[in-house]
């Protein structure tokens, strides 16, 4: 099948138009759209986010201290004999701790190793004194309570890889869209080249048919009826030019078209997309292919395991929650920096922290009871999305093999219509056909003209769901990557 070229304005020369195909449209959409840019920023994000949730669990090296901590003012003391006195006092206590901690994601919990000094200066009795950690190692880990690191190590690898899946799926939901719009325009075209070609032919029908009725060969209700025709296509002609440039400016603005320095746009000089490559497409593939790489799939997982460990986060929080921390080293005091490192001192601190409810009225088991409802519902939600998720796959894999047959039909449709178009036209000039059945073969051209091309759009909106559904490429036989 040739490849037809159709103009957006018949009357611009072609060598200042733009050559443009369906796949230059998807290609510079995906490319150069601000869609486009925004997915690449979306996942830019989403990689961000990731390495900064892997650094959570790396070992975190921190200084932070109080340098300096000045106070001049009077504070109550309360004397001996009970009363109390107001004293002035004037220091400074100034710390600096450096620590190396890691968090444990098995248990939840965290280790650490600090060094500390701690300088205090009283200027009222000019006195200065010393206190520090030369070495301290500790461990903080919570006794029976919900282990938040130990679920993000199950759930945020899922998220990151969803976030990568949905990225692609933008770029081919924009591949979509630009080729909605690119047939939006194609069929502005079309239209617009009809109604030019209509009115050029009723234009010449109506100048041969007023020598007709000269002749006595025609009727003045023919002669009335073509020039009727001649308005309506002058009419047509009108609309069909409006609607071509505003398709025009829409497909533009989407795949992010600009004029340098404010020139004029040039106007977009479309083809029929008329390949139709044979490719077959296995459903069983086209579902594996779709659970393999899809977001929503990555996102079934994920949703189901928020569900469970939500349920895991109420049970444990209905309970005792403890916390033991613990911490070994040495430390020592002084007047100078370096009698803290001289002959230390043993440091051991070891603290329980616990909560226990004992009378909630029913308020842990109502939440409890409250989370293993909602993660019944998020079971029952994912299983009804697979069927969703597996229905749409089924139907786009067999509506494509149905619309390329119906493209085939519709082309010989048109070059049928268009056939016995010429004919009725030449027979009309013979004298040999009525205005009404010339009619009748114009409608019928141009009806099989536009549904050809939207039988082409059609197959070709298919084809490109078909990859967003699945982000398999089925011509090439592989995963469709960015």
């Amino acid at each position: 099948m040739k490849k037809l070229l159709l103009l957006l304005l018949p009357f611009t020369a072609s060598a200042q138009s733009q050559l443009l195909t369906l796949e230059d449209a998807v290609a510079l959409a995906k490319s150069g759209s601000v869609a486009a840019r925004q997915a690449t920023t979306q996942k830019q994000t989403n990689y961000w986010t990731y390495r900064a949730f892997l650094a959570d669990f790396k070992p975190q090296l921190s200084l932070n201290g109080t340098l300096p901590s000045f106070t001049r003012s009077f504070v109550e003391v309360q004397q001996p004999d009970g009363t109390v006195n107001f004293v002035p006092i004037s220091n400074n206590n100034s710390l600096v701790n450096l620590s190396l901690s890691q968090s444990i994601w098995q248990t939840g919990g965290t280790v650490f190793v600090q060094k500390q000094l701690q300088r205090f200066d009283d200027f009222q009795r000019n006195n200065t004194l010393y206190n520090g950690i030369p070495f301290g190692v500790g461990f903080a880990q919570p006794l029976f309570r919900f282990n938040p690191m130990k679920w993000d190590r199950r759930i945020e690898p899922l998220r990151y890889s969803e976030g990568n899946q949905k990225a692609i799926e933008d770029l081919e939901r924009i591949g979509l869209n630009a080729t909605g719009l690119y047939f939006d325009l194609l069929v502005a075209q079309v239209n617009l080249q009809i109604a030019e070609k209509n009115r050029s032919n009723n234009d010449t029908l109506f100048r041969i048919a007023q020598k007709k009725l000269e002749l006595g060969k025609i009727s003045q209700n023919d002669l009335l009826q073509l020039q009727l025709g001649v308005l309506t296509a002058q009419k047509d002609l009108a609309s069909a030019r409006q609607a071509a440039e505003v398709a025009s400016l829409k497909l533009r603005t989407y795949m992010g078209i600009r004029e340098e320095n404010g020139a004029q746009p040039r106007p977009l000089e479309l083809t029929i997309p008329a390949r139709l490559e044979e490719f077959p497409v296995n459903m069983q593939q086209a579902l594996k292919e779709a659970f393999a790489n899809r977001a929503d799939a990555i996102a079934f997982q994920r949703r189901l395991l928020e569900a469970e460990r939500d349920v895991n986060k109420a049970r444990k929080d209905n309970g005792l929650n403890a916390t033991l921390t613990a911490a070994f080293g040495l430390s020592n005091r002084g007047r100078r920096p370096t009698d803290v490192y001289q002959h230390p001192q043993d440091r051991e601190f070891v603290e329980v922290q616990f909560t226990l409810p004992l009378v909630t009225y029913g308020r842990q088991q109502a939440r409890l009871e409250t989370a293993r409802a909602n993660e019944q519902l998020a079971r029952q939600s994912v299983e009804q999305d697979k069927l969703t998720f597996e229905q749409e796959v089924y139907t786009q894999v067999t509506l494509l093999d149905m619309l390329r047959k119906q493209v085939r039909l519709t082309a010989e449709a048109d070059g049928i219509a268009a056939a016995r178009y010429q004919i009725a036209q030449d027979r009309f000039l013979l004298s040999d056909l009525s205005v009404t059945d010339l009619g009748i073969a114009t409608q019928e051209k141009d009806r099989a003209k536009r549904d050809y091309i939207l039988a082409l759009r059609d197959y070709w909106q298919a084809y490109h769901t078909l990859r967003l559904l699945t982000l398999y490429d089925f011509e090439r036989n592989e995963k469709i990557k960015y």
